[in-house]
């Protein structure tokens, strides 16, 4: 019987030098430590090995397509804004105002600047102070030299991350994989709405993380007519980059264009560049440890992940369509029912990323084996476990 994993410390040698046995062949490989996914003590390590230094997704570019507009987002308790200036560059900020630390923006929309509320301190969308009211007695004062910290900002397909470290080498060198598989879906100009605020849920971000591409539970938990068009053992999962950023698995369908609602058939256009090979399968990727996408012919779902603490997340999830489509006439009306059909699927996913955390917890969790259909839970793995273990060196 195990100790209970809240009960002692877990930053030691021995249990780093424990963790590669989850970074071999999927057909070797156990389970990471419970510790990785509930101990608060570990936790602050992995913020400092895996948040502090890794692409971090915010959002997407065309969130702030015209200059002024701007978006909001969080990673690890830190407020992020983002404004597209007026030269057109999208730039990445801490939305802290350097007064007093209140929140500046709230939110997306456009501006002329961001204004603080509270003393309506404004900042340009350079993240210069232009504006501090009353401030003339305050000796020693200059506006000048006050702006918002900046954050270093990368984009990908679309998608806008940004990096704690100034010093973080690039993301898109080491996505070539997954860039080439998703290279028909012309992601960078899919079409979408801004989506509704992030949900909150009581677990850890990798609980999230490893479920939203798990293929071994799909036609179990789901099990029924509507998710078995695309079953389990069609899982594919490609050979990738030792220093691959992010990780997928194509996973066939039963027929062509298919799609998870009653006719289980795409409902909506078609990406328009996509093979026959590519209408004969999904997509699912992770790029962790912020993004997963469930890539489909005629719809993509991504889940940005925040990270709040050992047992909590929030999530923002949203959809992508080929370019033209929202624009199809009845394309509300035919998303609706595919938006409806799915709930059902994420009900259940739900329900038992609830379940996890309570067994992680328990003096009897062990670490156990993988099924092949699981080697997206040992990328995940190899990719935590190469981060997990510098950062302990350095630390030392």
């Amino acid at each position: 019987m195990r100790s209970s994993v809240l009960n002692k410390s877990v930053l030691n040698d021995e249990f780093f030098a424990s963790l590669d046995s989850s970074a071999l062949d999927v057909n070797d490989a156990q389970m990471m430590p419970p510790e990785v996914y509930v101990s608060d003590e570990f936790y602050e390590f992995e913020k400092k090995a895996i948040f502090d230094r890794e692409w971090l997704c915010v959002g997407r570019e065309s969130w702030a397509p015209k200059p002024g507009d701007y978006f909001t987002s969080s990673h690890i308790g830190e407020p992020i804004v983002l404004t597209r200036a007026h030269d057109g560059v999208l730039r990445a900020f801490s939305n802290v105002c350097q007064h007093r630390a209140m929140v500046v923006a709230e939110g997306h929309g456009s501006a002329r600047s961001l204004v603080c509320q509270y003393h309506h301190w404004a900042y340009g969308l350079d993240g210069k102070l232009i504006g501090a009211p009353a401030m003339e007695q305050t000796r020693g004062f200059d506006k000048t030299c006050i702006k918002l910290p900046e954050l270093k900002t990368e984009t990908w397909l679309g998608f806008v991350f940004i990096n704690f470290d100034n010093d973080a080498p690039p993301l898109k060198p080491r996505l070539t994989a997954i860039t080439a598989a998703l290279e028909n879906y012309q992601l960078d100009i899919a079409e979408g709405v801004f989506p509704n605020e992030p949900t909150k849920f009581p677990w850890n971000w990798k609980v999230m993380m490893e479920n939203n591409n798990d293929g071994y539970h799909a036609n179990k938990l789901h099990a029924g007519p509507l998710h078995d068009i695309v079953p389990s053992q069609l899982s594919v999962f490609p050979d990738l980059p030792e220093d691959a950023a992010g990780y997928f698995r194509y996973n066939g369908t039963k027929h062509k264009d298919a799609g998870f609602n009653p006719t289980n058939k795409a409902i909506l256009p078609i990406f328009p560049k996509l093979t026959d090979e590519d209408r004969n399968r999904f997509i699912f990727g992770n790029l962790p440890p912020t993004l997963s996408l469930v890539v489909m012919p005629d719809m993509i779902t991504y889940m940005i992940l925040h990270s709040i603490s050992t047992n909590e997340l929030a999530m923002t999830r949203g959809q992508l369509f080929a370019p033209g489509a929202m624009q199809q006439t009845l394309f509300k009306e035919r998303l609706a029912v595919g938006v409806e059909s799915i709930k059902s699927i994420v009900e259940q996913d739900l329900h038992v990323d609830a379940l996890i955390p309570v067994g992680l917890r328990s003096r009897f969790a062990v670490r156990g084996r993988y099924s092949w259909q699981e080697k997206a839970q040992r990328e995940l793995n190899g990719w935590l476990v190469q981060r997990y273990k510098r950062a302990w060196s350095e630390l030392r």
